[in-house]
């Protein structure tokens, strides 16, 4: 199908973006684009470089330098930054730990939000994206804009599963809460503005979420 459809998805940490813009983008036979993922690639060039915690213009440089490769097919998540495989090891604690450094920093934000537009564009604006400024900077145009929340331990209890049983349960929360609140600073993720609709993902599957936005695809005009 030709007609456009961008599904645009934000939320805090552990509120299922991730797994929700997959069975959407599987369901709707869409591509799929892990705006964090880019951050994290980031922070983890950072981190191979040596480079420190208050160097901002390095951080923008080394952006602004990276050959950034990921994978927009839902089933068969990859992503590369200057020809490393670096799609398990940007999950990493340490990465998790450091990613505020970059996604906090506006230019590289401004940078990395152009090649967001570049790759929706590339698949002839068919995505599911999500991420943490979509709905408002990325893709506010979207032909749907969701916000999804969740209530904080659900979201913690989320990603503690995620990372498995090896994990400190507080660096886990720290993970959540303050990377949360550390990109709000830049980023807004916890209100929905005109036009997105927010749906609560505590007490619901994946399943049950999807459907919900599926239903809102159905009264798009021409339905697509």
């Amino acid at each position: 199908m030709s007609q456009s459809l961008v599904i645009a998805i934000d939320g805090p940490s552990g509120s299922g973006k991730s797994t929700t813009a997959r069975m959407l983008a599987g369901e709707l036979h869409l591509a799929y684009l892990d705006t964090g993922a880019m951050y994290r690639a980031v922070a983890w060039e950072y981190l191979r470089t040596g480079g420190v915690a208050d160097d901002t213009e390095a951080v923008v440089q080394l952006t602004r330098d990276a050959d950034i490769r990921i994978s927009t097919h839902p089933d068969a998540p990859l992503v590369r930054i200057n020809g490393q495989d670096v799609t398990s090891a940007i999950r990493e604690p340490q990465v998790s730990a450091s990613v505020s450094l970059v996604a906090t920093n506006t230019d590289v934000r401004r940078i990395l939000t152009k090649r967001m537009r570049e790759t929706i564009a590339a698949h002839n604006h068919r995505i599911v994206v999500e991420g943490r400024d979509i709905t408002t900077v990325v893709a506010p145009d979207a032909d749907v804009r969701i916000l999804l929340v969740a209530d904080p331990a659900a979201r913690v209890a989320r990603r503690a599963a995620e990372l498995g049983e090896q994990v400190d349960p507080g660096s886990v929360t720290d993970q959540v809460i303050r990377r949360d609140r550390d990109d709000s600073t830049v980023s807004n993720f916890t209100d929905a503005t005109e036009g997105v609709v927010v749906i609560d993902s505590t007490f619901q599957p994946p399943a049950q979420v999807v459907e919900q936005i599926l239903r809102l695809v159905e009264t798009l005009p021409g339905n697509p």
